[in-house]
């Protein structure tokens, strides 16, 4: 039996907190829960190429609130906001036909990604980008190593690349790792992202993990009487 688990899953509510936050009773729960899913998966694929690196969903009675975390926030905002507003307006009509609860206020929040090359996601999306360029993906997956490991506060990296590479008759998988990734280790702030790479001969799939040191809780001060 297969040890694996995902290294997000792993740490929730150690150093991770879940990607939507709300409340709902019996009735509602399937309703958003549903909507949730389907809702990131129209922006995945709406977003593509725009380096987003998370989007969180908020609920409750008055308020729905979606967070955009990308590495670009102008590629979505656009001029004068004019992306935003259409996106917001977007989100809004698929929710509707998704027939979600409707709230007062809808707000769309979009957050600029201070380290990129520190992000799991935007560097997986980097990895796909130059392999749909059709650039050798020797060279792809370690110059995308090379500039995560430079990152400051990055003590590993690794990635790994599946499918027909280089466009051979026969599948295999191959990998590049650098420094350590103790995936075991709970207080391990390890950021984790699967992403593919759609090409002319077939799908290669892409897997980044990046190991940004342990993650220590505060000591609280003694407070004398």
């Amino acid at each position: 039996m297969s040890k694996i688990v995902h290294p997000y899953a792993h740490r929730l509510t150690i150093l991770r907190d879940w990607k939507s936050h709300w409340f709902a009773d019996r009735g509602k729960y399937r309703e958003y829960l549903k909507g949730d899913v389907l809702l990131r998966e129209y922006l995945e694929k709406r977003l593509r190429g725009m380096y987003v690196s998370s989007i969180e969903i908020e609920r409750n009675q008055k308020t729905t609130r979606f967070i955009l975390r990308t590495s670009r926030p102008g590629l979505i905002i656009g001029r004068s906001g004019e992306g935003a507003a259409k996106l917001k307006a977007d989100i809004v009509k698929k929710m509707e036909k998704l027939n979600l609860p409707k709230t007062e206020d809808f707000k769309l929040e979009i957050v600029e990604v201070a380290n990129p090359e520190a992000d799991a996601s935007i560097v997986a999306y980097m990895v796909a980008e130059g392999l749909e360029k059709r650039m050798p993906y020797r060279r792809v997956v370690k110059q995308t190593l090379e500039k995560v490991m430079a990152t400051q506060g990055v003590e590993g990296a690794k990635i790994v690349v599946s499918g027909r590479l280089g466009g051979a008759e026969i599948s295999r998988t191959e990998e590049l790792k650098r420094g350590s990734i103790p995936l075991q280790t709970f207080r391990a702030d390890i950021d984790f992202k699967r992403e593919r790479a759609v090409l002319p001969y077939g799908t290669i799939g892409i897997k980044v993990w990046i190991y940004r040191g342990k993650v220590f809780a505060d000591k609280k001060k003694e407070v004398k009487i």
